[in-house]
């Protein structure tokens, strides 16, 4: 990857590159960086922010399933990444963690990859040239990826890996021609343009809000020994594109969710104070566009309006009300689709219902608050309206006083 010029924040999508085996089965896929749709080819003026990028996309945006299905996934990994270990992707049995060329094999990276393997990773050595340097690297790799275009390996040194049981990938492999050479020689994995150039998965590609402040104070409260769980959801409303990606990181896979989530504490919970931690550290690292603050109060008003008159009208349980007010709005400060948003988040049936079609107690709520915004109860009594006033000035100075001081 090489440096050029600025990436266009906020519309940054990812790329995948397939490999296959001996037998030219698609049998994983590579991550790749791209700083919009339209790119061909990596623009990268920060290896560490598109790192943090392409992981935001794949592993939290997207997830890891609904990106490459059961198949393995080569994550490219810079030295800042193997050292901190709060930045590792989540689905280790499915990541392969690629130690770049330019890293060498010192004591604190032998303890860092020693530590990432007890964690279930695979370790690979992309584009691995050994010298005495890279030679210690060798004890903890599953997979070397050798480059047989540029600098094609000598069979000696092709045996020197597999006596060691390593899997050999060749990269760039161009032609027939290159890959029947490879694979005799043996090696067993194969990454090229004679198999498949990279995809640009276009769908990764959408506006994406960022409030920084909430973000850091969010990083701040998560790196305290007793982090304080009302003030992690205090910011947490604070960020609806991060609400929304602990959601659907919840929802993945790797969480067999007993029921439906209800409130953003059980989020919490459901989704630990690590991986939460690794959540927000991504989000920070990635560096997107700031978030429109004209909407974020609205959203926040429109959430507390809906928990406060739910109680109110119908005994509810406040903390789905605020939910579904909340999740409400992400359509406009997210850029995606409502309906797409609802099938990838684990929310109770009633929250869809009344985001999707103002179904039920909760959908009969926001309706009521969504009309009372657009001044469109003309058939409510006097008295029906000064009611909804107080609660809207109750719902905006709590908004306020949740947002006052995020800039101190």
């Amino acid at each position: 990857m090489t440096n050029s010029q600025k990436p266009n924040t906020g519309s940054y999508c990812i790329a995948l590159q397939p490999i296959c085996d001996a037998n030219m089965v698609h049998v994983a896929d590579e991550l790749l960086y791209r700083a919009t749709a339209g790119a061909s080819f990596a623009v990268i003026e920060d290896g560490l922010i598109a790192t943090a990028r392409a992981c935001n996309a794949a592993f939290y945006e997207t997830g890891v399933e609904s990106l490459c299905g059961r198949r393995k996934l080569f994550f490219n990994a810079p030295r800042e990444w193997l050292l901190n270990p709060a930045l590792l992707p989540p689905s280790p049995e499915q990541v392969v963690i690629e130690v770049l060329e330019c890293v060498e094999g010192d004591e604190e990276i032998l303890v860092a990859l020693k530590h990432i393997k007890s964690q279930g990773y695979t370790i690979a050595l992309d584009d691995f040239v050994l010298t005495d340097a890279t030679r210690p690297l060798l004890d903890l790799a599953d997979i070397v990826k050798l480059d047989v275009l540029e600098q094609p390996p000598t069979r000696k040194q092709v045996e020197h890996y597999l006596t060691r049981g390593i899997t050999l990938l060749a990269e760039k492999v161009e032609t027939k021609k290159e890959f029947d050479q490879a694979r005799a020689m043996g090696f067993t994995l194969f990454q090229g343009y004679f198999y498949a150039h990279p995809e640009t998965r276009q769908s990764t590609a959408f506006k994406r809000g960022r409030n920084q402040s909430a973000q850091l104070r969010l990083l701040g409260e998560l790196q305290k020994p007793e982090a304080n769980y009302n003030e992690l959801e205090r910011l947490l409303v604070q960020e609806p594109q991060l609400a929304v990606q602990m959601l659907r990181t919840v929802n993945s896979a790797s969480h067999n969710l007993p029921h439906e989530i209800i409130s953003m504490r059980q989020a919490i919970v459901l989704l630990g104070l690590n991986r939460l931690r690794s959540l927000v550290t991504m989000l920070v690292l990635a560096n997107d566009d700031p978030c429109n603050m004209l909407l974020l109060p609205q959203a926040l008003t429109r959430a507390a309006m809906c928990s406060r008159l739910a109680a109110r009208d119908y005994k509810a349980n406040k903390e789905p009300a605020f939910m579904m007010g909340l999740l409400s709005m992400v359509d406009v400060l997210l850029g995606q689709k409502l309906e797409l948003l609802c099938d990838q988040l684990p929310l109770a049936p009633n929250i869809k219902q009344a985001l999707l079609a103002h179904e039920g107690p909760l959908g009969k709520t926001l309706h009521l608050v969504k009309a009372f915004e657009k001044g469109r109860l003309t058939n409510a009594s006097d008295e029906a309206i000064a009611t909804l006033n107080h609660f809207f000035l109750e719902s905006r100075s709590w908004a306020n006083q949740v947002l006052d001081g995020m800039d101190n």
